[in-house]
């Protein structure tokens, strides 16, 4: 099982990008990562003169790159950007949309989470369409994953599930984040980028719940899946997505390196990622078929 590097949610300064990049490709043990931007097509222009220095240095490192499309498209510049993505043979591109589908015409793509392949009938579809590779909704249940990896086994499509990071739950016509500010979503002044790991959300009684990024809903806690790792291997899913957050992502990539070989027991490396991410919750309420913001351990897979 394969480990991945998905995109940048945030509206990150392109410094800050260009030096996490930077890193990644020296010092992170991932095979594939994603660039692009996925949330808001606004934040795009920011990054678009690093892209090519940035897949330069991920391939001279031995990373596959692949890069994504908007997971909403609803203007026509995002059409026209969706278009211009989906044109190109290379890099791989990731489609998260239904107007990156149609670009596409049929040639070999990879399909994100943003498109909603829960069962094994969808796969097919996709895969008809040209899909290569297909990275699941966040939200399945382990049943669910494993019926979808012998899918992937039958159509020769590759299969890859979030092990890491905030759980992207939903995308929105609205910036929330905006209206948050008093400011409306044309002219939002890019407030975004005053929260690198998304706006906290609570209820009324103070209870932290969800976190807003621009127009996308996510979970409050981080998805956490080490117990899991090898069941999940054991299903046959072919990659393991860790999605980066605001904490040092080298060194969770580490972790996770370290417990797909087998070098580290799931008790060591959660005590090595909750040091990382200190501050932080886990939940992996949705993998064991449960509300996702739980924390289930007396499930957990053994090894």
């Amino acid at each position: 099982m394969e480990l991945t590097l998905g995109p940048i949610a945030y509206h990150w300064p392109a410094e800050r990008k260009r030096d996490f990049y930077a890193a990644i490709a020296d010092e992170a043990p991932v095979g594939t990562v994603y660039l692009g931007e996925v949330i808001c097509s606004k934040r795009a222009p920011f990054f678009e003169r690093e892209l090519p220095a940035t897949i330069d240095r991920l391939r001279r490192a031995g990373k596959r790159v692949v890069l994504c499309t908007l997971a909403e498209v609803m203007l026509p510049r995002e059409r026209q950007a969706t278009a211009g993505l989906a044109a190109l043979d290379d890099p791989e591109i990731e489609i998260n949309n239904a107007a990156g589908l149609l670009a596409r015409e049929g040639r070999p793509h990879r399909i994100g989470p943003f498109l909603n392949a829960y069962n094994e009938a969808t796969m097919a579809w996709l895969a008809e369409q040209g899909a290569t590779h297909v990275c699941l909704p966040t939200e399945m249940p382990s049943e669910a994953i494993a019926i979808a990896a012998q899918a992937g086994r039958d159509l020769g499509v590759g299969v890859e599930v979030q092990v890491f990071g905030r759980a992207p739950l939903a995308v929105s016509a609205r910036c929330y984040h905006a209206r948050a500010h008093g400011r409306t979503k044309d002219n939002c002044q890019f407030i975004c980028e005053a929260d690198p790991d998304g706006m906290p959300l609570t209820t009324r009684d103070g209870q932290p719940i969800l976190r807003v990024n621009g127009i996308q809903t996510q979970s409050e806690s981080y998805v956490e899946l080490l117990q899991e790792l090898p069941a999940i291997a054991a299903m046959g899913v072919s990659h393991a997505r860790l999605l980066p957050q605001d904490v040092d992502m080298v060194a969770v990539c580490g972790v996770f390196a370290d417990r797909i070989a087998g070098r580290i027991e799931a008790a060591e490396a959660q005590g090595r990622l909750a040091e990382v991410c200190s501050g932080r919750g886990f939940s992996n309420g949705f993998f064991h078929g449960a509300a996702g913001y739980r924390r289930i351990q007396a499930a957990a897979a053994t090894g």
